[in-house]
C-alpha cells in the first residue's frame, strides 16, 4: 500500500551531520502517548458506574486493546519496515487519536460497544503500529548500542502512565467539580468522556511532532568511531540478515516467543493485582495494615521500576549480552517470586523491594527483545519480526490476568484475602519463568540457510529509495 509523498521514506533520509540524538525524542513522543494504556485504572470505576456494568465488562476494553496491539504489530510490521517511521508514526497517531474520539462518543451516549470499538479496536491498532514504528529506525541509528536505543523509546511506554495518571485526575476534576481525585469520590461519565476527547487532541499534537522530526540514516551511514566488524566477535550477534517470512520458520523466533510470553505473563501477575495484593499480604483480621493511599503509592513505585527497568536493564545488555540478561530476568525473577510467596509477608519493605525488582525485569524484557532480535536476525525487517513476536504479549495479556484471577476466585475476593491465598498463583508464575529460562538457554545462532543473499537487503525492502537515488 503506497503512502502520500510527504510520508515517504525517501523524504526523511538524514543529511550529513544530522544529530542522531534527535531520534529518541521522536520515539518518546509516540511511546509516552500510547503508554496511557497503563493508566486505565484511573477511570475504570467511573466507567463501571456510568455504564452500570461490571469490572469484568469494562476490563475487556483493555484486553481488546492489548490483543489488537499484538495482532496489528504482526500484520503491519512489514508495512512499517517498508514505508519507514514517519508513515508509521503518522498512521499510529490517526488510529490512536480516533480511538479516543470514538470512545468519548461511546461514553457520552452510553454505548459500551463504541468504547470497545474505539479505545479497544481502533486505538489498539494505533498501539501496535506506534509501538513498533521507531524500533528498527533506532537500531539503525545506534548500531553500537541497540539495547540503549530501544530502551530509551520503550521506557516511554512504561512511563506513559506516570504522566497520564495525574493528568487524567486533574482533567476529570476540572470537568466534574464534585470529583477531587481521592478514593472516596468517583468522576461522572461525562467527565471521562471529556477526558477522552482532551487526551485525544493532546496526543495528536505530540505524536505528530514525533512523526515529523524522525529521520532514517543514509545508506551506509555509521556513527563516528564505530567499526561494524567488531560485532562479529560477539556471541549470537550476526552481520547477516533474515527476512520476517523466514524468521518465523526458525526455532529461535519461537524460543524467543516463549521467553517473552513467560516473562510478560509473570509480570502481569503482579501488576494487575498490585494494590489489593499488598493490602492482603499485610492483613490483621478484617483490617489491612496498609492503607488504600499507601497501596496506590505502591502501584506508582511499580510503574517507576517498570519504566526504569526498560532503560537500565536493556542498556546493561549492550555490555553483557542479550542471552545473559534474559537469564537474569527469568532466573533471578524466579527466585524473587519464590521469595515473595514464602517470606514476602514478613515485612512491608521486603514485599515492596521484591515486587519492584520483578517489575523492573518485566519492563526490561520488553525493552531488550528488539535488540535480541537484531542480534539474531539482523536489521533487515527487524521491525516486522518484532511485530510478529508481540503476539506473545497479546497472548500474555489474556493469560496473565486469567491465571491470577481464576486462582484468586477459588480463594475468595481480592481485598479480603491473606498472603497464603496468593501462593498458588505465585508458584504458577515460578513455573512459567522456569519454562522461559530453559527456552532462553536453547537459543543458538540462526542457521545460515535462512540468511538473505549478500546483496543490499535493505534496498530491496524499500525499492523507492533506490529509485530516489
Amino acid at each position: 500500500m503506497a503512502v502520500p509523498a510527504f510520508l515517504a521514506r525517501e523524504r526523511i533520509v538524514a543529511r550529513p551531520g544530522f544529530n542522531r540524538w534527535l531520534i529518541p525524542p521522536a520515539a518518546l513522543a509516540v511511546h509516552l502517548c500510547i503508554g496511557q494504556a497503563y493508566a486505565t485504572s484511573v477511570y475504570k470505576t467511573a466507567l463501571v458506574s456510568s455504564f452500570e456494568s461490571s469490572l469484568t465488562a469494562i476490563g475487556i476494553v483493555f484486553s481488546i486493546a492489548i490483543v489488537m496491539l499484538g495482532l496489528s504489530a504482526a500484520l503491519f510490521g512489514t508495512w512499517v519496515d517498508r514505508n519507514g517511521p514517519r508513515a508509521a508514526m503518522f498512521t499510529s497517531a490517526c488510529f490512536w487519536v480516533s480511538g479516543f474520539l470514538v470512545g468519548s462518543l461511546g461514553i457520552a451516549t452510553d454505548q459500551l460497544w463504541l468504547l470497545y470499538l474505539g479505545y479497544g479496536v481502533i486505538g489498539g491498532i494505533g498501539l501496535g503500529i506506534g509501538y513498533i514504528s521507531p524500533v528498527s529506525t533506532l537500531i539503525k541509528w545506534f548500531p553500537d548500542r541497540p539495547g540503549l536505543a530501544t530502551g530509551m523509546a520503550i521506557m516511554g511506554f512504561g512511563g506513559g502512565a506516570l504522566i497520564a495518571t495525574p493528568l487524567s485526575r486533574q482533567l476529570m476534576s476540572l470537568y466534574d467539580p464534585a470529583y477531587d481525585g481521592t478514593a472516596g469520590t468517583t468522576p461522572s461519565g461525562s467527565a471521562v468522556s471529556m477526558l477522552f476527547l482532551t487526551l485525544g487532541l493532546v496526543y495528536l499534537v505530540f505524536m505528530m511532532f514525533g512523526a515529523f522530526i524522525v529521520r532514517v540514516p543514509a545508506e551506509g551511514w555509521t556513527p563516528d568511531g564505530f567499526d561494524p566488524s567488531t560485532i562479529r566477535s560477539k556471541a549470537l550477534v550476526t552481520t547477516n540478515s533474515v527476512s520476517a517470512g523466514n524468521a518465523i520458520k526458525t526455532k529461535q523466533f519461537w524460543l524467543l516467543w516463549v521467553v517473552l510470553f513467560c516473562n510478560v505473563t509473570a509480570g502481569i501477575g503482579i501488576l494487575e493485582q498490585a494494590a489489593p495484593m499488598i493490602q492482603d499480604f499485610f492483613r490483621e483480621g478484617d483490617t489491612s495494615t496498609v492503607a488504600a493511599t499507601a497501596a496506590a503509592g505502591f502501584v506508582g513505585v511499580l510503574s517507576l521500576f517498570n519504566m526504569a527497568g526498560r532503560f537500565v536493564w536493556s542498556s546493561t545488555s549492550d555490555f553483557i549480552g542479550r542471552k545473559p540478561i534474559y537469564m537474569v530476568y527469568l532466573g533471578v525473577g524466579l527466585v524473587l517470586y519464590v521469595a515473595l510467596a514464602t517470606v514476602g509477608s514478613s515485612a512491608t519493605w521486603l514485599f515492596v523491594v521484591l515486587a519492584a525488582l520483578i517489575l523492573s525485569f518485566y519492563g526490561g524484557g520488553f525493552a531488550t527483545i528488539p535488540a535480541y532480535l537484531r542480534d539474531l536476525f539482523g536489521t533487515y525487517q527487524v521491525g516486522a519480526i518484532h511485530g510478529r513476536l508481540l503476539t506473545a504479549w497479546a497472548a500474555a495479556g489474556v493469560a496473565g490476568p486469567l491465571i491470577v484471577n481464576r486462582v484468586l476466585d477459588t480463594q475468595g475476593t481480592p481485598g479480603e484475602l491473606v498472603a497464603a491465598d496468593y501462593r498458588p498463583a505465585l508458584f504458577i508464575m515460578v513455573g512459567l519463568l522456569a519454562v522461559g529460562f530453559v527456552a532462553n538457554l536453547l537459543v543458538k545462532p540462526v542457521d545460515s540457510k535462512w540468511h538473505e543473499p549478500s546483496t543490499d537487503a535493505e534496498t530491496r525492502t524499500t525499492p523507492e529509495r533506490s529509485a530516489a537515488r
